[in-house]
């Protein structure tokens, strides 16, 4: 028997193998391409290159459009049904896009003036090129994490890994040639990077005047990722490319963005994508409207701005484009539309996606029962009693009281201060603004320092407070408030039980609320005691409106960011980075969990009070 015959008899014990190890050496070889190209896009749009740097970096292109066409059609002629990373419609449909790439080497130029000639031009174009590339390199690299965390790896530390990799990658490319006007220390770099993709807003440097377009795009950029997350950004890609991954990494991925279950966990990636998409496309448009012709630019440059202010305020990261921020004197009259435009966007981020998609499905469930009962009581309607759940209920009513609350305290303490000399409509505007900011956002029409003290003392607990849970905004969050309070009005009252709404809140979430409050005191004391050491001349109010701000990724100062020094500056991006990642996350990811006992200690009372 020839090799030939043992070959084709035993094909799936010696040929299969081969196949296998051949098409995991190309996907190796695929994801350092993927990471040569962005690489290659980064040091051509970052840096001022020659035109044969230009020449080596195009050549870089085409060998990584190469690769890809090659590991697409192994993964296409080799596929295997039993593979654990199946072809989705949409991974066929990057693969055709990929291969149209081909036409116009395939095809000789056409004449042009014709429709052919033009369908075979944009085939043609370096920009569509550019995109498929950029497209199936985050492909392939978002299912190379994805496959990461299927290694019974610790949750909590992937996500703090990923936010620690996007600030690393965020402080490089701001310290590009192209990214300012002057240049920039690396400090101030890793302080703007952490800040933007913490959410947070504080700022050591004026950014109008430091960041060029280039600069200002790459903190939009790290401001959205920070504000969806890198992980719900990959996993979303490598599910909607490579259909459902291993359990363990849908369990992952379901316990990080909050899903109900396995079954509507691409669903609701979709649901976070296109809400904020959608919600940051009306946000924009509104923006736009409410300052079209009164800031002196142009229409790309209004475009722009409207963009980055919409993305800014959803994300609460408060960064703003215009000199002196949103206090500048262009804004502050005629433009209530616009404020009112940020309040409302920094309080649909605050609230959470989860509540966001409660409040889809509500709406989707009243429109199915309105047409049903208009159109189609032939058929059946499944009535549902609890459209919100709990946790929607609470932020809702929380935050609604928080705005108005806030809105009246500023508005009566700051009426003939900081608020004097405005219009009655100025000035309601700007106190519901101004209570909305110090929750989530960074943002600020009127100087902190001319707020008087108790107003400044009533910022502080809102910083405190936060958003919901599995929101943008930082603080100990709304969630874990409310349920502290109930707590605290339960015991006082002689309850054994916490209830809400007709609903009894478990032990496991007044614990959990408790130990939340108590590390996020510890963590900021400390970061004052060290910060008042670091800065001994700055004022005690300014330390701690630092340190609560980062710590609850606001973005509000005394005016304090950019006087710290070095090692003020690197407690405060430590600080951004714990109050984003979430202290409690991070020490559960820290900390070795204790295994369920079967046994229980004799339970004992302490005096208390």
């Amino acid at each position: 028997m020839d090799y030939w015959e043992r070959l084709f008899l035993y094909r799936k014990k010696l040929l299969l193998p081969r196949i296998n190890q051949l098409v995991n050496w190309m996907l190796g070889i695929t994801y350092v391409c993927a990471v040569a190209f962005l690489a290659a896009l980064v040091y051509e749009y970052g840096f001022r290159i020659s035109e044969g740097e230009r020449a080596i970096i195009h050549w870089v292109y085409r060998s990584v459009w190469v690769v890809f066409l090659l590991s697409m059609t192994l993964q296409i002629v080799f596929r295997q049904d039993d593979s654990p990373y199946k072809f989705t419609p949409w991974t066929w449909v990057l693969s055709v896009l990929l291969y149209l790439t081909l036409l116009p080497v395939v095809f000789h130029q056409p004449e042009s003036g014709t429709e052919v000639y033009w369908i075979w031009a944009f085939f043609r174009s370096p920009y569509y090129r550019g995109a498929i590339l950029l497209l199936y390199s985050f492909y392939q690299l978002s299912g190379s994490l994805v496959r990461l965390m299927g290694k019974r790896t610790n949750p909590p530390l992937i996500l703090a890994g990923s936010f620690l990799v996007i600030i690393l990658l965020g402080t490089g490319m701001l310290l590009l040639p192209r990214a300012t006007y002057d240049g920039i220390h690396w400090i101030d770099a890793l302080f703007t990077a952490t800040s933007a993709t913490c959410v947070t807003g504080l700022v050591s440097v004026d950014v109008p005047s430091t960041f060029t377009l280039e600069g200002q795009i790459i903190i939009i950029l790290l401001i959205q990722i920070g504000g969806l997350g890198l992980m719900t950004l990959t996993s979303f890609f490598a599910m909607f490319f490579m259909g459902n991954t291993s359990i363990y990494n849908q369990l992952v991925v379901g316990d990080m963005i909050s899903s109900n279950s396995l079954n509507s966990l691409l669903s609701t990636l979709l649901y976070i994508l296109g809400f904020t998409l959608t919600i940051e496309g009306i946000g924009m448009l509104v923006i736009w409207y409410s300052i079209h012709g009164t800031l002196g630019m142009t229409l790309d440059e209004e475009l722009f701005f409207s963009a980055f202010h919409s993305i800014s305020a959803f994300c609460n990261a408060g960064f703003s484009i215009l000199p002196g921020g949103m206090s500048n004197p262009l804004v502050m009259q005629n433009h209530n539309l616009l404020y009112i435009t940020l309040g409302l966007l920094i309080a649909l981020g605050g609230i959470g996606f989860p509540i966001l998609v409660n409040l889809y499905e509500t709406v989707s469930y009243y429109l199915g029962y309105w047409k049903w009962k208009v159109f189609g009581r032939s058929r059946r309607f499944d009535k549902r009693v609890h459209l919100y759940n709990l946790n929607t209920k609470i932020v809702l009513v929380c935050t609604a009281v928080l705005l108005v609350v806030g809105t009246l305290v500023i508005a009566v303490i700051e009426w003939n201060q900081a608020l004097a000399g405005m219009p009655v409509a100025d000035k309601l505007v700007h106190s519901f603004f101004n209570s909305s900011c110090p929750r989530t956002a960074g943002f600020v029409s009127v100087p902190l320092l001319s707020f008087s003290v108790q107003t400044l003392l009533f910022m502080l607990i809102l910083m405190v407070i936060g958003g919901g849970t599995q929101s943008t905004a930082g603080g100990v969050k709304i969630n874990v408030f409310a349920v502290a309070m109930l707590n605290l009005w339960a015991v006082i009252r002689g309850s054994e039980h916490v209830t809400i709404l007709r609903r009894e809140l478990s032990h496991d979430s007044i614990r959990r609320s408790n130990a939340v409050i108590m590390l996020y005191l510890m963590i900021a004391f400390a970061g004052m005691f060290i910060l008042s050491m670091l800065e001994p001349d700055a004022p005690l109010l300014a330390i701690v409106f630092e340190c609560i701000s980062a710590l609850s990724t606001v973005g509000s100062s005394l005016d304090l960011t950019p006087k710290l020094g070095g090692w003020g500056k690197i407690l405060i991006v430590l600080m951004m980075f714990v109050g984003r990642v979430g202290a409690f996350t991070l020490a559960t990811g820290l900390i070795r969990q204790e295994k369920k006992r079967n046994y229980k200690y004799p339970s004992d009372n302490i005096i208390i009070n």
